[in-house]
């Protein structure tokens, strides 16, 4: 491929993957072949693994946890693989790119921004892995001294998405490694190659044998075996609410294992008309159309005042209307191919759903023909009632829902008309305003005059129905952990047997 070229050149044929295991890679005994959502060729070709192969994989992490190669080493020295890791990412990150880009469908500069992210990620969490600590308790009296200990959880299974296939493992991977956990990832069948990337550059990092394992496969075979399996002692998932669910129900049924799950989202842009709008429409055009929409933390409710809605909502539809969309592989490119032909199908169903419960199509909503490629136009729709289905489900998509409020209150109550609690986003430039709102809406992340910013030292969450537990940051290495309270006697025993 050129990487000098403006546009880089597709593949001359698949590239394929083996899957990794206690160091070594196998061969898969079946190959599912994985085409360019924008191209429509074939681009990878990667293995279908067993239940059998997963066994095989938890063996192997539980073999490495209990020998204590990784866990038993000191924080500094899992600093030190972790920040080889980040060098060899950094040097690899054009390579990674490209096979995100081809297997997902998003712009290549996008993916190359969310790799230096994912080099961020790994050099946080070194940090991280030298300051986890415990705690002492000096307050229990001259006889007993008490210690609080933070120890790894144990084996962690992993299962990835298919939206952000190399930014969420990387936002999970390196404080899982942190914590001292080993661990077992089941990235999406269909974006599974840069998950694979990274069992290469972490073994070149010095991470030992049977830390990291990666199975492929079918999330209703492989992920489910994987949530169930009794010798896996934490299931961290991202995806959706309904899948979510279906781990809790996978995790209580077998040995109680931990959860971390982050799942959906139908996230409010909050717009007050003392806010710079056209900053505000810059950001909600952005936070709609990010990743083709196909994001947790997309913005898919506009909810603006009504005073300034109709020129909020002119503004908008010029700034959509220009978004550059186009071959991902073209550097010019903002927004991409929609990943898979089922997702492209719920997104065009939604927004036919829109139209028939008589919301009003400002701009988008139609197919783009672009080579071979699936691309929708971003779409906002105005007046939209809050009992309509583009106002209530998470379409996963480029399709944006405008509501209109007439006081804060008003607003707040918009914003938490949902199930989900992800992320909210608000502007404003009256500072009382801005702290109201943000202590009133129900979201595990919130911005306040920007829209998806921020880095890997922030914790990441949802509330309600968008998951359990945080990643990222110290909260994030501290999630994959246990503590255990110790109670050391100083001085004689008074006998309880005279």
């Amino acid at each position: 491929m050129d990487q000098t070229a403006r546009t880089l050149s597709l593949p001359e044929k698949p590239r394929e993957f083996g899957f990794f295991i206690d160091g070594e890679w196998r061969q898969g005994r079946e190959l599912a072949e994985q085409r360019s959502p924008a191209h429509g060729v074939p681009v990878t070709r990667v293995a279908r693994c067993t239940t059998g192969d997963l066994d095989d994989a938890v063996a192997a992490a539980r073999r490495a946890f209990e020998d204590r190669s990784w866990a038993g080493i000191s924080g500094g020295e899992r600093a030190g693989v972790l920040l080889r890791a980040a060098e060899i990412l950094r040097r690899r990150r054009d390579e990674v790119a490209y096979w995100e880009v081809l297997e997902n469908g998003k712009p290549i500069a996008q993916a190359r921004a969310e790799i230096e992210g994912c080099i961020a990620c790994f050099e946080t969490a070194a940090g991280a892995a030298r300051l986890l600590h415990g705690d002492s308790f000096n307050s229990l009296g001259d006889g007993l001294f008490g210690m609080v200990l933070r120890e790894p959880i144990g084996v962690v299974g992993l299962i990835t998405p298919w939206n952000f296939p190399f930014l969420i493992l990387c936002e999970r991977v390196p404080f899982i490694l942190a914590s001292g956990c080993t661990m077992v990832v089941k990235p999406s069948e269909v974006t599974s190659a840069t998950t694979l990337i990274l069992a290469e550059i972490l073994a070149e990092a010095g991470l030992p044998k049977g830390v990291y394992n990666v199975v492929t496969g079918p999330g209703g075979t492989v992920g489910q075996a994987m949530a169930e399996h009794p010798d896996i002692d934490m299931l961290s998932f991202t995806g959706s609410t309904g899948v979510g669910r279906s781990c809790v129900h996978a995790a209580a049924d077998s040995n109680f294992k931990k959860l971390g799950l982050e799942l959906g989202g139908k996230n409010p842009i909050i717009v007050f008309a003392d806010s710079d709008l056209e900053d505000a429409a810059d950001a909600a055009a952005f936070g709609i159309s990010f990743n083709t929409g196909q994001c947790c933390v997309s913005s898919s409710r506009l909810v603006v005042e009504a005073s300034v809605a109709d020129e909020f909502e002119r503004l908008l539809v010029e700034k959509m209307r220009r978004i550059r969309i186009g071959d991902p592989l073209d550097e010019a490119t903002q927004v991409g191919a929609i990943t898979t032909e089922a997702q492209n199908r719920t997104i065009l169903g939604y927004i036919d759903k829109g139209r028939q419960e008589g919301a009003r199509l400002l701009t988008g909503g139609e197919v783009l023909e672009i080579g071979a490629g699936r691309f929708i136009a971003p779409t906002l729709f105005s007046g939209v009632r809050r009992d309509m289905a583009i106002a209530r489900d998470e379409i996963f998509g480029p399709v944006l829902s405008s509501f209109r409020f007439e006081t804060v209150a008003e607003a707040i109550a918009i914003a938490n008309d949902t199930v989900y609690g992800l992320a909210a986003s608000l502007w404003t430039k009256d500072l009382d305003k801005a702290l109201t709102v943000t202590r009133r809406v129900r979201a595990g992340r919130f911005w306040v005059n920007t829209i998806m910013a921020g880095g890997p030292e922030m914790p990441l969450g949802g509330f309600r129905q968008s998951g359990w537990g945080r990643e990222a940051g110290i909260y994030g290495v501290e999630e994959y952990t246990q503590i255990k309270s110790v109670h050391v006697e100083i001085g004689e025993r008074t006998h309880w047997i005279g």
